[in-house]
């Protein structure tokens, strides 16, 4: 009787040992997607569910201008299933995807083409590629519809028996960006003010959809340095147009900001690039953060 309870135990174990087996080794098998920096990972994460496995190149709280790859990195390239990324944004992720990874490519700019938003030209930095346009395109989140529903088409050409759910969740997180969109519209219809002053000339496109007006202190690269005559010139700008804020960003220093608000006695803010989160355990996303910039951008130019 004893050795049959003992068997019998065993015979209701064995599923269980079974299914956590079957666990681990379905993860081995997902597909993984490797995502060159945060916005693109958000995407990926949300299209892909419980489906697939996402990466981000960057690290949180890096800058992504910045990106150096590790040999790890280049390998997870390399052997992923789909690897989503900006052509010309991210010079170490561009070489290694021309070392032709196994999986599939998504380049965002096949998708949504760079455009020149007016951006200041770069003061510096000679030895820098010179960009074929501004590369901020997830910042008007129309564009960043289009790009969903893209690596939506990648991942169900992957992985064609999970397709369905690709799409699935591929109209949730549109649907939220057309939500987005249009709280943008009404947010920012009526104003006292269309023009805003920011550290960095990441707002290009947001601008051009909402009817604004980004007066950058630096060009399209963060850490580009502005010369005396162009800080002079935005001091005049700020005191002739009633410009009430001048924005600073998460990732790269406020020291130009904090300086020209207090040459003309203005407030500072944070206007978000979204380039990356600022750490592993923020809780914000892209959702809450293109409503944060929202609600600065309301309260700086005096929106009803």
């Amino acid at each position: 009787m004893r050795v049959l309870k003992i068997v019998m135990a065993m015979a209701a174990i064995a599923p269980a040992v079974a299914a956590c087996g079957g666990s681990s080794a379905d993860a081995a098998a997902r597909p993984t997607v490797v995502a060159s920096f945060y916005p693109y990972a958000f995407v990926a994460e949300q299209v892909a569910g419980d489906h697939a496995t996402v990466a981000n190149l960057t690290a949180p709280g890096l800058e992504p201008h910045d990106l150096e790859l590790t040999p790890q990195q280049v390998a997870d390239i390399q052997d992923a299933t789909v690897v989503v990324y900006e052509k010309g944004f991210q010079p170490a992720v561009d070489e290694a995807v021309d070392q032709s990874p196994q999986g599939l490519t998504l380049d965002t700019t096949t998708v949504v083409p760079l455009e020149d938003t007016g951006a200041p030209a770069e003061p510096g930095d000679p030895g820098e590629p010179a960009l074929s346009g501004d590369p901020h395109v997830w910042l008007d989140p129309n564009r960043l519809a289009a790009i969903t529903e893209a690596v939506a088409a990648e991942l169900s050409r992957a992985d064609a028996g999970h397709a369905a759910a690709y799409r699935a969740n591929a109209i949730r997180l549109v649907a939220r960006l057309h939500a987005l969109d249009r709280d943008y519209r009404e947010g920012l219809a009526d104003c006292e003010r269309t023009q805003f002053v920011t550290s960095h000339a990441a707002f290009g496109y947001l601008a051009q959809r909402y009817g604004l007006q980004m007066i950058a202190i630096s060009g399209l690269s963060p850490d580009a340095e502005p010369s005396p005559q162009r800080l002079s010139e935005l001091a005049a700008l700020v005191r002739q147009d009633g410009i009430t804020t001048i924005f600073s960003e998460v990732l790269a220093s406020p020291a130009l900001a904090d300086t020209l608000a207090r040459e003309v006695g203005v407030q500072t803010a944070v206007l978000d690039p979204i380039e990356g989160l600022p750490d592993a355990n923020s809780q914000q996303n892209y959702l809450t953060i293109m409503r944060a910039n929202l609600a600065a951008l309301r309260q700086a130019n005096g929106c009803r």
